[in-house]
């Protein structure tokens, strides 16, 4: 019943919206996952198997509560906590067994924060201002990478560009469509595709055997949780917010940490929130009807599925496009999140100062202890906001 009626709700720009979202999530950082897996020794088969349980978890905790809630849900790998992998693992002598005995651990504390609603608690008390421009600073970096790779491909750049506001005013439902179908020509007819061809056979997962020491726990299951949390949860909850969806974060949270679990001997390190690919299918360039972007969401999880099934053959596919299209999509993607975030954030005189610093340190890129801006955006934006109430609560006292 459900999938009929996902076939009746779902539109070509839906679709787009969800292929666009794994062509910018997987392309931007599957580099970084290959990196984390070799550092701990990995072997090819036992890469394929990190991208068949990555996908599959991916895929299967974004289409099933998408499909269920009818409401978007996006679910991507940790891109933050690949990276802290593949420098632990470069600097340690890390087993891969001491690595999955590391995502199982990192994968339990994600389900006792799900359970005790503990990120959720501290979600609810970031202002709505704080949240969008939490939103806006982590999506501008796409839109400037976007205007930047004019560098070094202009006439793809303008094309797409120009593509994008002509169909924009001609057809807004489908500018976003039109914009990616003219730049995949585009590199098509000038020969920029990097084509690599594999042979079409079903992914193999490879099971490892758990270690748990207390070194790999110190050093990977930690940090890896940290990141996860500070890095990607907490921007993935403030997306869902600013786009207007209610869902039981905490839940879905706790799903994504049981998946994980389940996942973690095949080489699932750790599943979370998006933040950036969800902004493109929660947006108004997905569907003009928001009850009905769920759909992209779904598209973007079955996409992901497919990914997992046939690993290198879909992986060869996707990173043969040029990196300049890829970023340039994304950019022109989110343009109309980016533009709302800001001006949800700067809507209100009494918190504009602590959204705008917000914005600006999540825009910086700035990364402290291993943990990135979109966190620290929120520790420099509540300060402010801290400091600014409290001015006014003491001024406002009798004398």
């Amino acid at each position: 019943m459900r999938a009929m009626q996902f076939f009746k709700d779902i539109s070509l720009s839906a679709f787009i919206a969800g292929f666009v979202a794994v062509l910018v999530g997987f392309t931007s950082s599957v580099a970084i996952v290959f990196q984390a897996a070799q550092s701990f020794g990995a072997t090819p088969a036992q890469i394929t198997s990190w991208i068949w349980a990555l996908g599959l978890g991916m895929g299967l905790c974004s289409l099933v509560p998408s499909l269920l809630l009818r409401k978007p849900v996006m679910v991507a790998w940790s891109t933050p906590g690949a990276a802290v992998l593949a420098t632990a693992g470069a600097a340690g002598s890390f087993s891969m067994g001491e690595a999955v005995g590391a995502f199982m651990v990192c994968s339990l504390l994600v389900i006792l924060v799900g359970a005790t609603r503990g990120l959720e608690r501290v979600a609810d008390r970031i202002p709505m201002e704080i949240a969008s421009a939490l939103l806006a600073g982590v999506l501008a970096r796409f839109g400037i990478q976007a205007f930047a790779a004019a560098q070094t491909a202009l006439p793809l750049v303008l094309l797409m560009v120009g593509a994008y506001l002509v169909a924009r005013r001609m057809a807004a439902r489908y500018a976003v469509v039109v914009t990616l179908m003219v730049g995949i020509l585009w590199v098509l007819m000038t020969g920029q595709m990097a084509w690599s061809m594999e042979p079409v056979r079903l992914a193999m997962p490879v099971f490892v055997v758990p270690q748990w020491s207390v070194s790999a726990i110190v050093s990977l299951a930690i940090p890896l949780f940290v990141v996860t949390m500070a890095s990607q949860n907490l921007p993935g909850m403030a997306v869902i917010r600013a786009s207007g969806y209610e869902l039981p974060v905490s839940r879905l949270i706790t799903m994504t940490g049981w998946a994980s679990l389940v996942l973690a001997p095949f080489g699932a390190f750790a599943l979370n929130f998006s933040a950036i690919t969800a902004a493109i299918c929660m947006g108004p360039e997905a569907h003009e009807d928001r009850l009905k972007r769920y759909t992209a969401a779904a598209s973007c999880g079955a996409i992901y599925i497919v990914i997992g099934l046939f690993g290198a053959l879909v992986t060869g596919l996707l990173t043969s496009f040029p990196k300049e299209l890829v970023v340039a999509i994304a950019g022109i993607a989110l343009l109309s999140t980016i533009g709302n975030g800001l001006a949800s954030a700067l809507r209100d005189e009494r918190h504009r100062e602590p959204a705008l610093i917000t914005f600006l340190v999540t825009l910086s890129g700035i990364t402290l202890m291993d943990i990135g801006s979109a966190f620290w955006g929120v520790v420099a934006g509540s300060l402010a906001l801290f400091v600014q109430q409290y001015k006014q609560s003491r001024s406002a006292l009798p004398r």
